[in-house]
């Protein structure tokens, strides 16, 4: 059975994504920040689907806990999997900030840099010892990296940092047969950034004129990608940014 790691798989497009690689039969280990309670009932959906999860706490920001969790990784697989490797690691956790360039703080700044850069930086670079040569890394992005929406600057300058350090993920890690690619999804209607564009009709409206497909994205137009970009026959597929915005 192969094994995906992803971070943020509690709610939204991290919740989608562990439910359709439960599907295929991928087992999952998700992590979530603080809502345990949605991460179990995560774990009791991909078990229903008859496959094999499991729920870790970890802060992406803090990469002090890194040594730890990875600790409690390597028990997990023994104890869930009778495994010392995992297969696929999808870096999906974050936040959002909608802040003009002009008002967002240092603090704002760091507290993004830490989650969506520093934290996937560092997180991978400790777990590679556990990953399968041949495994894939899927670093979440966003379309805000080639459009442009005023108050976005500071998440999406964090996006294009993670896009740049993909292509040199897969340049480097390709000895092994480690293939690194983006996704980057357009809007979509979770709860992120406070659900934003879940819950603002005008916002909805807006971004609908502006896709070719006429609406917002739904989480599941996301994890059923992720999942088939986690699959073998996209092997081949490497150093990449996909996105996924629906024609945006």
């Amino acid at each position: 059975m192969s094994i995906a790691i992803i971070t943020g798989g509690s709610r939204g497009l991290g919740k989608s994504a562990a439910l359709h690689l439960a599907k295929q039969g991928v087992g999952v280990i998700l992590t979530y920040h603080s809502a345990e309670k949605e991460a179990q009932q995560v774990v009791t959906a991909i078990e229903a689907e008859g496959s094999a999860g499991k729920a870790l706490q970890l802060d992406v920001g803090n990469t002090s806990n890194f040594a730890a969790f990875t600790e409690q990784v390597q028990r997990s697989l023994q104890d869930g999997w009778s495994t010392d490797k995992f297969d696929f690691l999808v870096n999906n956790a974050g936040v959002g900030l909608h802040k003009p360039f002009a008002d967002t703080t240092e603090e704002e700044f760091d507290g993004l840099m830490n989650i969506h850069l520093k934290g996937p930086f560092f997180l991978t670079q400790r777990l590679l010892p556990l990953m399968r040569d041949g495994g894939k890394i899927l670093n979440i992005s966003s379309g805000l990296t080639r459009f442009t929406f005023p108050g976005a600057g500071t998440y999406a300058a964090m996006k294009g940092a993670i896009e740049v350090l993909t292509r040199y993920q897969a340049k480097e890690l390709g000895q092994r047969g480690i293939s690194a690619n983006v996704l980057a999804p357009g809007a979509i209607a979770t709860d992120f950034g406070g659900g934003r564009v879940r819950d603002n009709e005008d916002l909805q409206e807006m971004i609908a004129s502006e896709t070719a497909l006429g609406r917002v994205g739904q989480p599941d137009d996301i994890g059923g990608l992720i999942a088939a970009m986690l699959s073998q026959p996209t092997q081949w597929v490497n150093g990449q940014r996909i996105e996924a915005s629906g024609g945006m």
